[in-house]
């Protein structure tokens, strides 16, 4: 009897981790390059592996754009764009991308995935804004402007770090301005009084995020970007903003 109850109680546990396991969300981490490549990836996919493990969501990691289909993308509560650059899907793989936002998907975007796809509107549209230039890697001041997301609620209202701070063109007038430069705080700022560096929305019926921050190695070791980072994805997964 003692021997068909240990059976019965591992066979129920076995079970509880499946459907656990099922119902845990996912992201899926992109880090295809078709021109830079930032040697702070391997860096960024393993923090964000991480994450995935201290706050409950899986993590799969892919250069591979063919990994964006239709029948793969259904898996991902979100999909992260880190540090891509250049064009790095074809047709059939942005309509893939483009479907899955439409149906609801998260998109988060971390730096060089504003140099992406420079010829696909709809991606200018999705990600907020593209890539111009960047002046010397320096330290820099952030201003908070929305301190009630869940991806700056925890930040200082004045930032100051070391990045690679990159300006911007095409700035969609959808975005809501999450961070911003102070570029009277260091040199080759080209944005001005308005110089965003991370922002979300509401886009094509899914929700994207964006940080202009993490092109450092260091990055990816600092709390205080680990969970600016970690807010960006939960919101993306799930739409929460608070």
């Amino acid at each position: 009897m003692n021997t068909k109850l240990t059976i019965l109680s591992v066979l129920f546990l076995a079970f509880s981790i499946s459907v656990f396991a099922a119902k845990k969300p996912k992201v899926l981490v992109f880090i295809k390059t078709a021109g830079f490549y930032h040697k702070s990836i391997p860096a960024g996919a393993a923090a964000i592996q991480q994450l995935g493990l201290q706050n409950g969501f899986g993590v799969d990691t892919t250069r591979d754009s063919a990994a964006l289909t239709p029948s793969n993308l259904k898996k991902y509560a979100a999909v992260i764009f880190l540090n891509t650059t250049g064009t790095v899907l074809n047709d059939s793989q942005k309509t893939a991308f483009k479907q899955y936002i439409q149906k609801g998907g998260g998109f988060v975007s971390v730096h060089a995935a504003t140099d992406t796809e420079y010829g696909w509107p709809w991606y200018n549209g999705l990600v907020g804004a593209y890539f111009l230039s960047h002046p010397k890697q320096q330290k820099a001041t952030i201003i908070v402007k929305d301190n009630s997301h869940i991806s700056t609620k925890h930040l200082p209202a004045k930032w100051e770090r070391f990045d690679e701070w990159y300006n911007f063109k095409n700035i969609s007038d959808n975005i809501k301005v999450l961070l911003l430069l102070d570029e009277k705080s260091y040199e080759g700022g080209k944005n001005g009084n308005y110089h965003p560096i991370a922002w979300y929305q509401n886009y094509d019926g899914g929700r994207a995020f964006y940080t202009g921050l993490g092109h450092t190695d260091e990055s990816y070791e600092e709390p205080l970007f680990l969970q600016h980072l970690l807010g960006g994805i939960e919101y993306a997964m799930n739409g929460r903003n608070k």
